[in-house]
């Protein structure tokens, strides 16, 4: 069993920036991919980016690239989201989930498979 526990979001002005933190406890963090995804009220949950086991290896929506950067401490057991030039259409909330593979180099854009996930933190961005 992993919890998760994402921390960092708030109101922000459209340009602006912020760190999303998730924080895991629970089983080998080492052992997990993890990704990041939002939902947007009325929307479907997206992904936003992942990152492999050893934090070599990420992924990015394309709405994103450029602007995010996703990165993990695994002696911190934590995975980061580092946001910058925000835009109100990045409003949502913020999930970090996690998979257990065994695959070193692999990353995961479905939400569908992952094996745990935190309880989100808003992001807000006014214009």
């Amino acid at each position: 069993q992993v919890q998760l526990v994402e921390s960092g979001g708030g109101l922000v002005q459209a340009g602006g920036s912020l760190r999303l933190s998730c924080a895991a406890s629970g089983r080998a963090f080492s052992n997990y991919a993890m990704g990041w995804f939002r939902q947007a009220p009325g929307k479907e949950r997206e992904f936003v980016a992942s990152i492999n086991r050893g934090g070599g290896n990420t992924g990015y929506a394309d709405s994103v690239k450029g602007r995010f950067t996703i990165s993990r401490d695994n002696a911190k057991n934590t995975v980061y989201l580092q946001m910058s030039s925000l835009k109100p259409e990045d409003t949502a909330v913020y999930y970090c989930a996690a998979k257990g593979t065994i695959l070193s180099n692999a990353h995961y854009r479905s939400p569908g498979l992952y094996d745990y996930w935190g309880q989100g933190t808003q992001v807000t961005v006014s214009s």
